[in-house]
């Protein structure tokens, strides 16, 4: 074992020690020793126990633990302590920029356990109320997550978009120098809009295959390489791997097609259409007999049959949403007032609404809305609908989940508001059975309008609570709930996958910024982007009804109750 291993286990257990309030003149000792240990000439392997402990710094106590380390791997106090500790909070030690007493704040008082939790904490801004944090620290503890996400090769789709668009800008440009007008075509998952993307490909069609090639290398913004599969290979500065692609331009289109779809899709369709050429996408679709499929549809589910019957969903649009529901204020953790979020969906995004659905009193982390509170937000929404309109604020409230599944007011405070979404923010380890029966009965409580985020994922960083999907979706459908696509690109909860199946049941989607200061509601066009991988249409989508239809669907749930 290295020096500088022993070093690293010294100092993992004055950290956790620290994270722990232990006695603080032994944090002190074990981490000197640490220190000690990193900097000595020698290898302290080669030594026996007796040298080990004369060793400046580390004296009988800690030498112990240095011999048990080098004799059996392990050390019995660490081992204690980590067991003590949730894993996600063990990584946080190894973010630059916050130490144990920070991180304890994090864990203790934020009730934050992983890095995915600490990544969508500073996404809602709710680090700099916490003490000792602040917008800097905030920033810069976002920055080093962003950069531990890209080491693994994945990338969430909003990361991706900003230089996608940018390389896309920069190579059509330097195609047109060299080639004159280019065909040029993003493809793959990023295409499709997949929620995750670990590689991006492009296509160019030209009529010169050997002397583009050739003068790829002189395309500044990146670096392509030869690297078999017909592909040139690149790497973004974040790690984000670049696959282009050069054909024969009248091919162009043809491979632009395989490469977007998956394997399936690709496969039916082109048993039908053959392998042209082609002059366009449609062209393709229209040989083969079919209904144009839009790339984001092209995963091999029942796209084609529908377009056999030219039954395809006619996609919902960014342009279609009239409001945005499920928004957060300076009323508990967000960034902006209540009116600067209302001015800012009226003047900036021509809405007619705006939900605002502020932390219940439950989430304490972010102060949550008691009761008075709650009073007296109504009062301001009330007289900010009196200088805005028409533009409307209706009272909203993200009432907590609890264990139990009930919610955290009383009926008489919950029949206050004109619609609520619920949601679970806390207790998320439990079984399928658990999660689901809890939800089911947060959702047949009659004040619930709208389940928020059904499974608490985080992509990338945290696995949703385990639910029976079917059993929530039906739940929905027979108590009349909406379901939840939170737009923010980290959550993208209720999976695209199972929107099929909740619209087949009659279930209505909302696209839902969860927005927690004015640029957040752009998030909105991610959650248009995977509502339209789900099939959805402008008339299954809440947000989509104009202020007076929203305002019916509110009024006849009331009535009902």
């Amino acid at each position: 074992m290295e020096n500088k291993t022993i070093a690293h286990t010294l100092r993992l257990l004055s950290q956790l020690m620290e994270l722990h309030n232990e006695n603080p003149f032994k944090i002190k000792s074990v981490a000197n020793a640490a220190f000690k240990v990193d900097k000595l000439p020698y290898a302290i392997k080669d030594k026996t126990l007796e040298e080990i402990a004369l060793i400046d710094g580390l004296g009988k106590s800690i030498s112990a633990k240095v011999w048990e380390l080098l004799q059996t791997g392990s050390m019995a106090e660490l081992q204690a302590i980590l067991a003590e500790t949730p894993e996600g909070i063990v990584e946080m030690l190894g973010i630059k920029g916050i130490g144990p007493k920070k991180i304890a704040i994090i864990w203790k008082d934020l009730g934050i356990e992983n890095i995915g939790e600490l990544y969508y904490a500073c996404n809602e801004n709710r680090l700099i109320e916490a003490k000792g944090f602040g917008l800097k620290t905030q920033e810069e503890i976002k920055k080093v997550i962003e950069f531990q996400m890209a080491a693994h090769g994945k990338f969430l789709y909003a990361q991706a978009e900003g230089f996608v668009n940018k390389l896309f800008e920069d190579l059509a440009v330097w195609l047109r120098n060299i080639h004159g007008e280019p065909l040029l075509g993003v493809a793959g998952a990023y295409r499709r809009c997949l929620e995750i993307i670990e590689e991006i490909e492009l296509v160019i069609g030209t009529e010169s295959i050997d002397e583009l090639v050739t003068r790829i290398s002189e395309f500044e913004p990146l670096q392509f390489e030869a690297q078999g599969d017909d592909a040139l290979i690149a790497q973004s500065p974040t790690g984000l791997k670049i696959k282009l692609y050069v054909v024969a331009r009248q091919d162009f289109y043809l491979n632009w097609f395989k490469l977007t779809g998956n394997e399936k899709h690709v496969n039916d369709v082109l048993a039908l259409a053959g392998n042209g050429p082609f002059n366009d996408e449609q062209a393709i679709y229209e040989k083969a007999g079919l209904a144009f499929v839009e790339p984001e549809l092209r995963e091999g589910l029942n796209e084609i049959e529908l377009a056999k019957a030219n039954k395809l969903p006619h996609l919902i649009t960014y342009q279609d949403l009239k409001g945005s529901l499920h928004n957060h204020s300076t009323w508990s953790d967000g960034v902006h007032t209540l009116e600067q979020m209302a001015l800012y969906c009226k003047d900036n995004l021509q809405l007619e609404y705006l939900g605002i659905c502020d932390h219940s009193k439950s989430a304490f982390y972010a102060n949550g809305l008691n009761e008075q509170r709650v009073y007296a937000q109504h009062q301001e929404i009330d007289a900010l609908n009196t200088k805005l309109a028409p533009f409307k604020i209706f009272k909203g409230i993200e009432s907590d989940i609890l264990f139990d599944g009930s919610l955290d007011y009383t009926d008489d405070i919950l029949k206050t508001f004109d619609f609520v979404v619920a949601s679970v923010h806390s207790i998320l380890r439990m079984d399928e059975e658990k999660a689901t029966s809890r939800l089911i009965k947060a959702i047949e409580n009659p004040y619930t309008t709208i389940l928020g985020h059904p499974t608490g994922r985080l992509l990338l960083s945290r696995k949703g609570y385990p639910i029976d999907y079917a059993k929530v979706i039906d739940a929905c459908a027979a108590n009349n709930v909406v379901i939840e696509i939170n737009a923010n690109p980290l959550r993208l909860d209720l999976d695209w996958r199972w929107h099929r199946y909740a619209l087949e049941k009659g279930v209505i989607l909302s696209i839902n910024p969860d927005a927690h200061r004015t640029e957040g509601f752009h998030d909105m066009k991610y959650g248009v982007l995977v509502g339209r991988k789900g099939g959805l249409e402008a008339k299954q989508c809440l947000n989509s009804y104009s202020v007076n239809e929203i305002a019916d669907h509110f009024k006849n749930r009331t009535n009902n109750i």
